[in-house]
């Protein structure tokens, strides 16, 4: 499938995308929805159902398979209102064109298509010429969906458990592939073998003799050898990765995956120099698969794109990692948040993404899955967990139960931030007769959890004046370092024209280069585990963090040599950079030779 535009919208949250393909796909912009929260989808189904008034029947839990119907569903739904706006956009008259003028103004200067309408329309509107030329070269944006592989609990019917195909990220997957989308599905957070093994009972995911998929695998991946392991066990199922999606390690927005100190740059650098190597690599995998399976073989051979998100924010960075690493699309996440045209945020969210700076956006633990995650400081969630706190009631009342998933105190599972975990593991805490000081250290690390699987959706309710009577009013919103960048509210124009160098969204002067960003970030990760490793230092540290070093020094090196032979790009902070990158070089020589100290006294 051809790309319209030259960036996509990354899913971002639970329910801060959960519309946006009706918002943005009628303009040839693909964009990706969360499938975690069945309930949330089916709040907003009956919404856009009575709003666009489209028949509407409720799918409750007593339903066999509710959360794959409810997904199937939602998402035929926004599949027949996005192409129904890309169908009237494309009926054009002199009375009715205003979507269509919009659709050529949001394309990159430069592109074939707007050049092309343009010659078309210099001396006469020729209605239909007009349409006839739209019809024949304008797309659609693709509608593609998320899911979180490990974000895969047990269901029970009362104590029964059920079997595994009913496990939530696998009713996800089930719900995408009997839906009409023609798309493609995310997979991130890692692998799941049966997972991927369970795809494989699909043939939408298997191509036809062109080469052609209905629906399309997505991997999110940040860095290398990721890649081309999962790339081969799927490969080993019949299914082939339509595009390896890399994402920085900790230069994003929502959960945080540190690599082992591998810097988006040189990851980047390697998929490129072994693009072919990763495909010959898996092809050659997927044939014989197919061939066991007795499945078609395309004739045509099989390719892949490459993508990359994570703090990217100026249209020079854009264009950088477009022409430098030959990506076929660059993520845009954070900024989208901004811009009620493309993203759903209640009023009081967005106001405080406006004015947060970079204080305000840290790294956190309050996920319950354990993964570090990007959080906003002061959000109404963590200030609704606080006054639980207070009462001396901790823990939510966990109404949605997607990651109840710890067994520790419960074999169906519970969730970290949950009240009734975190009751038990205060009462366990307590029985351990602690000194005040070690006992408040892992108190607070017990009620840091805050209930995101509820409170990174209901900001989609708040927006459109929703019930929330289950969920409350509080909203956790991940937002990446970028977002400290970006101050006030954007049209979708704005946005686009921003990503296009046609305007700048930036008011600051003091945004650092994204590459210079993420370096900082991971070397304040790299610190805070050397500063966890001090009190009872192992070998094991030892091996972690001297790769970890090890790698970023490298990462360092690289782009020492990018900057310093750089002739277009970012000649104006070009010396700021080299010095920056000299400092941070001082400084992992300084950590390695605390290492190598630390591991000679332990």
């Amino acid at each position: 499938m051809t790309h319209t535009h030259s960036f996509h919208i990354p899913v971002m949250g639970i329910g801060f995308t959960i519309d946006t393909p009706i918002k943005v796909a009628q303009y040839g912009i693909d964009s990706v929805i969360s499938l975690v929260d069945d309930i949330l989808l089916e709040k907003l189904r009956k919404m856009y159902s009575e709003k666009f008034e489209l028949p509407y029947q409720e799918i409750t839990d007593k339903i066999e398979d509710f959360r794959a119907k409810r997904i199937t569903s939602y998402l035929n739904l926004m599949s027949d209102v996005a192409t129904e706006k890309f169908e009237d956009l494309k009926h054009v008259s002199a009375e009715k064109s205003e979507a269509l003028f919009n659709y050529i103004n949001l394309l990159p200067n430069g592109s074939k298509l707007k050049s092309d309408f343009e010659a078309l329309t210099a001396k006469e509107l020729d209605f239909s010429k007009i349409k006839n030329w739209v019809t024949t070269n304008l797309t659609m944006g693709s509608i593609d969906v998320n899911i979180m592989t490990k974000v895969d609990k047990d269901n029970y019917n009362k104590d029964e458990k059920l079997p595994t195909k009913y496990n939530d990220a696998h009713a996800a997957l089930r719900g995408y592939a009997n839906s009409k989308l023609n798309s493609s599905v995310v997979l991130s957070a890692g692998m799941n073998p049966r997972l991927y093994a369970y795809m494989s009972e699909f043939n939408d995911f298997f191509p036809d003799e062109n080469g052609q998929f209905k629906k399309r695998i997505i991997l999110k991946v940040s860095d290398y050898r990721s890649a081309l392991i999962q790339g081969k066990f799927l490969a080993k199922k019949g299914l082939w990765v339509s595009e390896y999606r890399i994402e920085s390690g900790l230069n994003c927005g929502g959960h945080a995956f540190a690599t082992d100190g591998y810097l988006l740059g040189p990851v980047l650098a390697e998929f490129k120099e072994n693009r072919n190597a990763l495909h010959d690599a898996i092809y050659g995998v997927l044939q014989q698969e197919l061939l066991n399976q007795n499945k078609t073989i395309p004739t045509n051979g099989l390719t892949f794109k490459i993508t990359a998100q994570g703090g990217v924010g100026t249209d020079e960075e854009h264009a950088f990692l477009t022409n430098e690493y030959n990506l076929d699309s660059v993520g845009w996440g954070s900024p989208f948040l901004l811009v009620p045209e493309a993203t759903t945020v209640d009023k009081t969210t967005l106001n405080q993404l406006a004015k947060a700076e970079e204080k305000d956006l840290y790294l956190s633990d309050i996920s319950p899955l354990g993964v570090p995650f990007n959080n906003l400081r002061n959000n109404t969630k963590d200030a609704e967990k606080q006054r639980l706190i207070d009462k001396g009631r901790p823990g939510s009342s966990c109404p949605k139960k997607f990651v109840a998933m710890n067994k520790e105190f419960k074999e169906t599972g519970v969730c970290t931030a949950s009240r009734e975990y975190q009751h038990f593991k205060i009462k366990a805490l307590k029985a351990e007769d602690l000194a005040p000081e070690d006992y408040q250290n892992k108190y607070n690390k017990i009620i840091e959890k805050s209930c995101t699987c509820v409170g990174l959706g209901t900001s989609a309710l708040l927006a459109y004046n929703l019930e929330t009577k289950v969920e409350g009013t509080g909203v956790s919103i991940c937002p990446g370092p970028n977002m400290a960048y970006f101050s006030k509210e954007m049209s979708l124009k704005n946005m686009t024209d921003h990503i296009y160098g046609r305007d700048n969204m930036v008011s600051r002067s003091d945004r650092p280069n994204l590459f210079i960003k993420e370096l900082q970030i991971y070397i304040d990760f790299l610190k805070n585990k050397l500063n966890e490793a001090r009190s009872s230092f192992t070998k094991k540290d030892e091996k972690y963090l001297s790769n970890f070093t090890k790698n970023m020094t490298a990462g360092v090196l690289y782009y020492q040599n990018l900057f310093n032979n750089s002739k277009l790009a970012f000649l104006d902070i070009k010396a700021s950079v080299l010095n920056t990158l000299n400092e941070s070089e001082l400084t992992l020589n300084e950590i390695q030779l605390e290492i190598a100290q630390l591991s000679n006294k332990a």
